[in-house]
């Protein structure tokens, strides 16, 4: 039978498949549409199968935030090309809208399904790699924050005494510059609190290993073993320095810490502001 040009466009919208993979599928059916559709579904489910061993480690983070929660999703690619293709900017966002409605923690079978069907369409391994919800507790204040290129993603959750601060824009601008600065500096934790033993006695071996392979402090923590453990904490405090939140220089001024940076600006607001946590996502791993 002959087939119609109109229902080939047709098709290759719906699909995304080339013009005489739709000609084909429409002939082997014999016209039916609805039937072509799902063989050229078969077929990429097919070719998507084979492609599935490979990496995805390109993609971008999208955040939604409504009424007090914020959600934070991962989607992955086989390449930046297609993580800048409007459809899957589209999907991202629509799963991260979906998993904010319905409270989702995970990726589940509704979310991989849109990501499966995608994928067949535009033929590139793609996954849903993680989820994260961040819900504000009372007196807390939630923001989020995209990088340019969408490659992190942060949610900070914010908490005062007098959460009507929140409602002013300079409250809300230091707060945001307080994403930007975790996304920046990606600290390890918010403050040394959060730090397990295991890591310190990890980190503090590191370091103590390098420092016997120092000749000169090889030879003080002979002569003066008390000195050589205070160089070694010294390494440890420095460390948590820069991998704790809290005591990381302020992004917009290098000489005060982002504790110091809370207090000020409590004090400007009358009120004292916290970090109560954050979530900071990054294409491909990073802290959550």
């Amino acid at each position: 039978m002959e087939i119609s040009p109109i229902d080939v466009k047709k098709l290759r919208e719906k699909t995304g498949a080339g013009i005489m993979e739709c000609k084909n599928a429409l002939t082997s059916t014999n016209g039916d549409f609805a039937g072509a559709e799902k063989l050229l579904k078969e077929k990429g489910l097919a070719a998507l199968e084979k492609r599935a061993d490979r990496a995805t480690n390109e993609g971008k983070i999208f955040v939604k935030t409504a009424d007090g929660v914020s959600v934070l999703v991962e989607l992955a690619s086989e390449t930046d090309f297609v993580a800048r293709n409007p459809e899957f900017i589209a999907l991202g966002g629509h799963i991260a809208e979906k998993a904010l409605e319905k409270g989702y923690t995970e990726p589940n079978d509704e979310l991989n399904g849109l990501v499966t069907e995608l994928a067949t369409k535009i033929r590139e391994n793609m996954s849903l790699k993680r989820i994260k919800l961040v819900k504000a507790a009372a007196g807390e204040y939630l923001v989020q924050y995209i990088h340019g290129d969408g490659k992190i993603g942060v949610v900070v959750r914010a908490a005062s005494d007098k959460p009507e601060i929140f409602g002013q824009d300079a409250a809300k601008e230091f707060i945001f510059t307080l994403a930007l600065h975790i996304a920046a500096f990606n600290p390890y934790a918010l403050d040394r609190s959060k730090i397990g033993g295991d890591y310190l006695t990890e980190q503090s071996g590191i370091f103590r290993k390098q420092m016997e392979g120092d000749e000169k402090l090889s030879k003080m923590r002979e002569a003066k073993p008390e000195q050589f453990e205070k160089i070694l904490q010294g390494k440890v405090d420095k460390l948590l320095k820069d991998i704790c939140l809290l005591d990381q220089n302020y992004v917009k001024d290098d000489k005060i810490t982002v504790a110091q940076a809370l207090d000020q600006y409590g004090k400007q607001f009358g009120a004292k502001i916290s970090v109560a946590d954050y979530v900071y996502f990054k294409v491909g791993g990073g802290n959550e």
